[in-house]
């Protein structure tokens, strides 16, 4: 392995919603961990569920969504090309292959982040090795799933993610597998959210959650944070 520090940020590879809304990746929501990381000297692995190219939401490039980040990633040869050719994230080998692993956000992850042995196993052995264990937005659709100690994962934890208000303001309430804050504090996550579309980060010891695309940078600075230490 390189003696860099190595982040894997795991992305959605569904285009679509089952009610076929066409949804994706959150551009913003890996464009703008990927160049915190970069500046922190980390290496980093662009990886999804399926590997290959990577379908991004189409309403992510478009108007004020559109942040200077993202326009970066995409006129940025290597990222755009690791994007294009992401590592399945099946042919990974967890915990050793890295120091994080980062989930990354979109409705797609709806989808393929749910009921996903693959990433089932990715999330645990993780958290268990206490490598930094990181996800914002939808990707903390992916903790519900996960166990530690034969409990929830997110059980007794501080925890955050999509808010129910905000799944309700771009009305896909009932397209998603499940609200995420009803489920994570159904399972005893401490649940916290800031007001809708706005920065929070939550972080216990060494399980890391951002609530909406607003929060990539404050997520992926506290990673940062947990790996330097």
């Amino acid at each position: 392995m390189s003696s860099f520090k190595k982040v894997v940020l795991v992305c959605t590879s569904s285009p679509s919603l089952k009610n076929g809304h066409p949804t994706g990746l959150w551009l913003e929501e890996l464009a703008t961990p990927y160049y915190v990381f970069l500046e922190a000297g980390f290496e980093c692995v662009i990886a999804s569920t399926a590997g290959g190219p990577v379908p991004i939401d189409q309403g992510s490039v478009t108007g004020d969504f559109f942040t200077e980040d993202s326009k970066k990633f995409l006129h940025d040869p290597v990222a755009i090309g690791k994007l294009g050719h992401s590592v399945p994230l099946s042919s990974l080998s967890f915990p050793d292959c890295c120091d994080a692993v980062y989930l990354t956000g979109g409705h797609g992850c709806c989808e393929d982040f749910v009921d996903n042995a693959t990433l089932k196993a990715c999330i645990e052995s993780m958290y268990a090795a206490g490598k930094a264990t990181a996800s914002d937005c939808h990707g903390v659709i992916a903790l519900p799933q996960c166990e530690s100690g034969g409990k929830p994962l997110v059980a007794g934890k501080k925890v955050t993610g999509f808010a129910d208000t905000e799944e309700a303001a771009v009305q896909l309430t009932e397209a998603v597998p499940f609200l995420i804050e009803v489920k994570l504090k159904e399972q005893g996550g401490i649940f916290s959210k800031a007001a809708d579309w706005n920065s929070h980060t939550v972080v216990d010891g060494n399980l890391i959650t951002g609530q909406n695309p607003q929060s990539s940078k404050g997520t992926a600075d506290a990673t940062v944070a947990f790996m330097k230490q």
